[in-house]
């Protein structure tokens, strides 16, 4: 986000009077923007700007096979039709709230540029704790914020495709049985999809290529076992690895790999990963977007409160498999 809509909110009386309030549309989108751009999961997403609390997608879809075989001079009398549906996708309001001691604004190193610097680092994590939200998002959580709807992997155990990996880690067999579970349907665009995984797992994924009993495994050998698979050595968080069976394995480092399911190996280190069509995720964020600054005499600092609604629904949940149950290598 640039500077200017910081100094616009924090220091100016542009919004309503000097405290803050409703910000222009100009200034509410570079905020989604902003807010959008530094997550993993929102430069994947579908993203959607709405302007009412609540929106309907409307879905339509045919059945899988509606050609049949034509006798010349007779009508059957029977037509395909389309079936027509609609999704909700619905938002909860959020707040972010922070505060600066007018001795720290005075005292500092950064002098009149901290307050500007504080208010983009906790624009950042309000992003970051809108993605955490977005894929961990649980109504039966006692966390605060997890509370607030259900996130992608809720909605999609509870309604996409599903296999046990039984403890398994993410390896070229379990990635092999993620695509038998899809739908023979949707892989008539294959190329679409990608599989999206956690850290830990994709970190065990790619030392497994590299390692076989006896050993290393060459690039060579690698070829020549139909392995397209580059090993990261430096690029940013939510990187996309090398191709997996021809689809791309995308880094979501907030996907959680600390659960606690009941198999055989009774740990604690079980996660998940989808497969599906990055753009069959929708991401929604309200328009209207509030930030309030208020100087606090008896406390002699500063108080920020950002205010915005969010929510995530998932379009076809039938195109989407998740494998659960899968585990990570325990640090000893």
């Amino acid at each position: 986000m640039s500077n200017e809509l910081f100094e616009k909110v924090i220091r100016t009386v542009e919004v309503a009077g000097g405290n803050g309030g409703l910000l222009n549309a100009e200034q509410a989108n570079k905020f989604i923007d902003y807010m959008w751009d530094s997550t993993v999961l929102g430069s994947q997403v579908r993203k959607i700007t709405m302007r009412a609390d609540t929106i309907d997608i409307d879905k339509v879809s045919v059945g899988r096979r509606i050609v049949k075989l034509a006798t010349e001079a007779v009508d059957d009398g029977i037509n395909a039709g389309a079936t027509f549906s609609k999704i909700s996708l619905t938002t909860k309001k959020l707040r972010l709230d922070w505060e600066l001691s007018s001795e720290s604004l005075e005292d500092n190193i950064e002098g009149d540029d901290l307050e500007d610097h504080i208010a983009r680092l906790m624009a950042t994590q309000f992003g970051n704790d809108v993605e955490d939200l977005a894929i961990n998002g649980d109504t039966d959580s006692t966390d605060p914020l997890l509370k607030s709807f259900d996130g992608y992997s809720k909605i999609l155990r509870d309604n996409a495709h599903t296999y046990d990996a039984e403890g398994a880690p993410i390896d070229r067999g379990v990635l092999n049985t993620a695509l038998k579970v899809m739908p023979r349907n949707y892989m008539q665009r294959r190329n679409e999809l990608k599989f999206f995984a956690g850290t830990n797992a994709i970190q065990d994924y790619l030392f497994s290529l590299q390692q076989v009993e006896t050993g290393y495994i060459s690039s060579e050998a690698q070829a020549a076992a139909g392995i397209n698979q580059a090993v990261r050595t430096e690029g940013p968080a939510g990187f996309a690895i090398g191709n997996a069976f021809g689809l791309r394995i995308q880094e979501i480092p907030l996907f959680r790999e600390d659960r606690q399911l009941n198999d055989a190996t009774g740990n604690d280190n079980h996660g998940e990963f989808w497969l599906t069509y990055p753009q069959n995720l929708l991401w929604g964020v309200k328009r209207e977007v509030e930030i309030f600054r208020e100087f606090k005499p008896k406390k002699d600092a500063i108080e920020y409160t950002v205010y915005t609604r969010v929510g995530v629904q998932v379009e076809n949940p039938d195109a989407a498999v998740v494998v659960y149950n899968t585990t990570t290598a325990e640090i000893s």
